[in-house]
């Protein structure tokens, strides 16, 4: 029979992304980074988000790039994503593009690519548009390196853990932040000794609802706060949907722990919408 505990091993198995499912979007960086190093200047675009990290979600998950252009940040980032836009659309002109703060979201037949503009900071790092407006500043390279030191620590536990929060976002539509989420996993077991997959998913999920999807430092120092949400409406949302995953997920600890797995592995599946 299988156990809860395996039954959630088998879930981030399955959503685990190939190394080659996201080939064809990836094929388009190329195009894109040319296009806009001829109409605005690129000073380097490298791959970020939840492929890079090793945290994507089978399905759900986009090819996203940093590209850092040239030349003054200006007043507004809408400035900035509209010319990124209407780069990109004079190359793929029938291809839909779009804004969603903080990228240019290109929606290809092949795959989505989401091209996220910035701007060097003098000292490190760059600024790009903060979702909730105007700018933040933001260290995908170290953030990944930190999150990497943990999940080592934890022999890959802190990445599962952030899959499945990811998981539990689409499969319920929550309105979350992802790249919250996976800095709030890691956060998580920062903080720990080991590594117990009910107990974890349940702690980090109550610590999500008891800080009521509070912005998060920035573990490494170095930039601005994580913000979980972009709106009052989508907080308000995410909290009823926290709500109910928090308690099946309490169901299905204590559930595993008196040994009926079966009853566990239900409340996993209602958490989950498996």
């Amino acid at each position: 029979m299988t156990t809860a505990a395996g039954w959630l091993n088998e879930l981030n198995t399955y959503y685990t992304p190939t190394t080659t499912q996201f080939n064809g979007a990836r094929g388009h960086r190329a195009s894109i980074e040319s296009r806009l190093n001829t109409d605005l200047g690129v000073s380097e675009m490298f791959e970020i988000g939840s492929l890079r990290h090793g945290t994507g979600v089978y399905t759900y998950s986009d090819a996203d790039y940093l590209v850092a252009l040239k030349g003054f940040r200006p007043t507004s980032p809408l400035t900035m994503l509209n010319k990124v836009k209407e780069s990109i659309q004079g190359r793929f002109l029938n291809t839909a593009i779009g804004v969603r703060q903080p990228a240019v979201v290109c929606t290809f037949s092949d795959g989505i690519v989401e091209v996220v503009p910035g701007y060097p900071s003098t000292g490190s790092g760059y600024w790009i548009a903060d979702p909730t407006g105007g700018w933040m500043l933001t260290h995908p390279k170290d953030h990944n390196a930190w999150v990497n030191s943990v999940n080592n620590k934890h022999d890959g536990a802190a990445k599962k853990l952030a899959r499945q929060l990811k998981v539990w976002k689409y499969g319920r539509n929550v309105p979350v932040s992802s790249c919250y989420l996976e800095m709030r996993a890691a956060k998580h077991m920062d903080g720990e000794s080991s590594y117990s997959p009910l107990w974890d998913l349940h702690s980090v999920l109550k610590k999500l609802q008891g800080n009521s999807l509070a912005a998060l430092n920035d573990p490494t120092g170095l930039g601005s706060r994580f913000t979980a949400y972009s709106s009052e409406s989508s907080k308000a949302d995410a909290l009823s949907k926290l709500s109910r995953a928090v308690s099946r997920a309490e169901k299905a600890r204590a559930l595993a722990s008196s040994g009926d797995h079966e009853s566990a592995i239900v409340q996993l599946k209602l958490l989950f919408d498996r």
